[in-house]
């Protein structure tokens, strides 16, 4: 109920204040009636409490005093750092592992009322889970099959994240650190690991050095002994040609020497020529040695002549 009191301080008050009053209320309420969302964001709409719907980018009419922003949501894709912790592998060896979580806001509604804080829960449900994948591998296994392990972690906060209205996109291990200890073995193994690679090397390649050795000489046999073959060949080819070209010129000579013969006078120059190797070749004999066997009828040059002349007769017949 209005008092009199009350009228008489209204009355007191100056307009000009109550106009910048109204003024100021009328500005309060335009800016919670009109609202403008980025693009890729969704704010979420309570009504007197309650989820009333979820607006996408551009310019809204929001009911003032009654309609509140109460959840503000990036649809971006939101890259996270897990935080490095211990994990035990199969074979009890404690590593360090760290690593980066990559999601996504899909439904603005569950990601607002499924669960508090997603960005908590999803790191926590990373690590769990990463640390349980580390669990079922040993250390050497653990830099091979990083793709596995990230692979299994998104299947696993996939399945997890889906009534929170986020998909987690991929996760990447970062960093896995074992003790010092183990570094040390590792480098160890690693080094013992390159000298018997270069051991190896060395012995792959003076075999084939050796071989390569070995196969020249065979070779340089075969070309050595195909050469020889042919040069056999070439000096027997030369020498039959050589005594097939001999007794060639020796059947001509012959031929001729027969020829001559049947000519007129020639058979008196066969004996002339015979007589004179017959009185040279005694000459000859006479040289070379003291002893001479000299036949009967040495006086009888003419006698003897006349017996080769009927041999060359009897031939030429």
């Amino acid at each position: 109920m209005i008092t009199t009191n009350t009228l008489l301080l209204f009355d007191q008050i100056p307009g000009s204040v109550f106009g910048l009053a109204v003024a100021v209320f009328i500005i309060i309420a335009l800016v919670k009636t009109a609202r403008i969302v980025p693009q890729r964001e969704a704010f979420v709409i309570e009504r007197l409490g309650k989820y009333s719907k979820t607006l996408g980018a551009g310019f809204h009419i929001l009911i003032p005093f009654i309609d509140k922003i109460a959840y503000k949501h990036s649809l971006k894709e939101i890259a996270m750092d897990v935080p490095p912790q211990n994990c035990i592998t199969r074979d009890n060896i404690t590593i360090e592992v760290d690593g980066v979580l990559y999601m996504q806001v899909l439904d603005p509604k569950k990601a607002s009322y499924g669960i508090d804080n997603y960005f908590y829960a999803s790191t926590q449900l990373a690590q769990t889970t990463l640390r349980s994948e580390i669990g079922k591998l040993e250390l050497d296994r653990t830099f091979e099959e990083r793709d596995a392990i990230n692979s299994n972690l998104i299947e696993a906060l996939d399945k997890a994240s889906d009534p929170w209205g986020i998909k987690i996109t991929r996760y990447e291990i970062a960093n896995i650190s074992p003790p010092q200890s183990v570094k040390e073995a590792l480098e160890k193994q690693m080094r013992a690991e390159r000298e018997r690679r270069a051991q190896v090397a060395h012995s792959e390649g003076d075999r084939e050095a050796r071989i390569n050795v070995a196969e020249g000489y065979k070779q340089d046999v075969i070309k050595r002994s195909e050469a020889e073959k042919s040069k056999q060949i070439n000096e027997a080819e030369g020498k039959a040609r050589e005594i097939e070209l001999l007794a060639e010129a020796t059947a001509a000579s012959i031929r001729q020497v027969a020829e001559s013969i049947n000519e007129p006078g020639g058979s008196d120059a066969v004996n002339l020529r015979i007589a004179e190797q017959y009185v040279a070749e005694f000459g000859k004999l006479a040289k070379e040695g003291n002893t001479m066997i000299l036949p009967a009828n040495l006086a009888d040059i003419g006698g003897t002549v006349a017996g080769l002349t009927k041999v060359l007769d009897s031939i030429k017949k």
